[in-house]
């Protein structure tokens, strides 16, 4: 007797077999096994014949100016991988889970004051990828409700011009500014027609660079969701500084908070805590709320290197960042 055939009892020696009972399960479900793999793609389960989610991967897409500026970190040896697998592509998984809710607005604005070129090189890559601000904008016309508006600066003009250029390439409608954030934030929430739903996405190169004034003139919108970029590296290294009169380097990214928060007993890790959620509180003042999920960022050895915080006027935004930026996250919002 094999595994899935039996004879008949009292059938003659050399008689034909039949399928035993098991034999015609094990066929039954061998058959719709193959019915469910019909044109299921890659990320089907063939245990089960079910989809399952796959991890949204960020795309690489060319450089559609090659000869312009590349961002490769302060020491050119390129930019920590954790720039395209966390910061980046939260920031598109964040736009494919509200791409829905933008739809029903027809006039959408990306900001960002803090651009850069539009292109880096991550360290050890032989090839480089897009910047935060391009990476909005592909991600938009892939969903296809793209931004009719991106507002993007930077304190040096050839980054700036570098990021527009590229966004003018893959025909964005777009529109530079040169200058401090502090100065070019108000600015480009002047140019922001009315009615219109804004991003904006925060991401300077250290918290002495988040002045609250960015913030303040960016509250000004009615409708306007932010994605800060809050980093715990400075303020971990420079938290003593921050203490001095004379230097005060924190004081412009969140005012009065030295005489708010009594730091006089306490030790550093509970004095950076203290600082954080003095910030935390004080943009809650200009009517938003905040995700519950702060992803703290690690570097290549463990160091933490940054929060990505969330705020919105509707809860909705909120929650769709919640539910990308939980730990281990399957889901599918690119």
């Amino acid at each position: 007797m094999t595994d899935a055939l039996a004879r008949h009892p009292g059938a003659p020696p050399g008689a034909p077999e039949r399928p035993s009972r098991h034999a015609g399960r094990l066929a039954a479900i061998m058959a719709r096994r193959r019915r469910s793999s019909v044109g299921a793609s890659s990320c089907s389960n063939p245990r089960e014949g079910l989809m399952v989610k796959q991890r949204f991967v960020l795309p690489v897409d060319p450089d559609p100016c090659p000869d312009l500026k590349v961002e490769r970190g302060p020491k050119e040896t390129g930019v920590g991988r954790w720039v395209p697998d966390d910061k980046h592509t939260l920031l598109a998984k964040w736009l494919g889970g509200t791409r829905q809710a933008r739809a029903k607005w027809p006039q959408r604005v990306y900001i960002d004051p803090f651009c850069g070129p539009g292109r880096i090189q991550v360290e050890g890559e032989s090839f480089t990828r897009d910047g935060g601000a391009l990476v909005a904008w592909r991600r938009s016309q892939a969903h296809g409700v793209p931004f009719t508006r991106m507002l993007i600066g930077d304190i040096e003009p050839e980054r700036a011009q570098a990021c527009a250029a590229r966004l003018r390439a893959l025909n964005a409608p777009v529109q530079e500014f040169t200058g401090p954030a502090a100065e070019t934030a108000p600015r480009m929430a002047a140019t922001v027609p009315s009615g219109a739903l804004v991003l904006a996405y925060i991401d300077p190169y250290n918290l002495s660079y988040l002045s609250f004034g960015i913030l303040q003139a960016l509250a000004k919108l009615p409708k306007v969701d932010l994605l800060v970029h809050f980093s715990t590296m400075d303020l971990q290294r420079n938290v003593d500084i921050a203490l001095d009169d004379a230097r005060a380097r924190f004081d412009d990214a969140a005012p009065g908070w030295r005489t708010h928060v009594d730091h006089s007993q306490m030790a550093k890790v509970s004095l950076r805590e203290a600082f954080f959620n003095y910030w935390l509180d004080a943009v809650k003042k200009l009517d938003f709320t905040s995700a519950r999920h702060m992803p703290l960022i690690r570097g290549d050895r463990n160091a933490p290197l940054y929060r990505l915080v969330e705020f919105s006027r509707h809860p909705l935004a909120n929650k769709v960042w919640d539910d990308v930026a939980k730990p281990a996250n399957l889901e599918l919002f690119g």
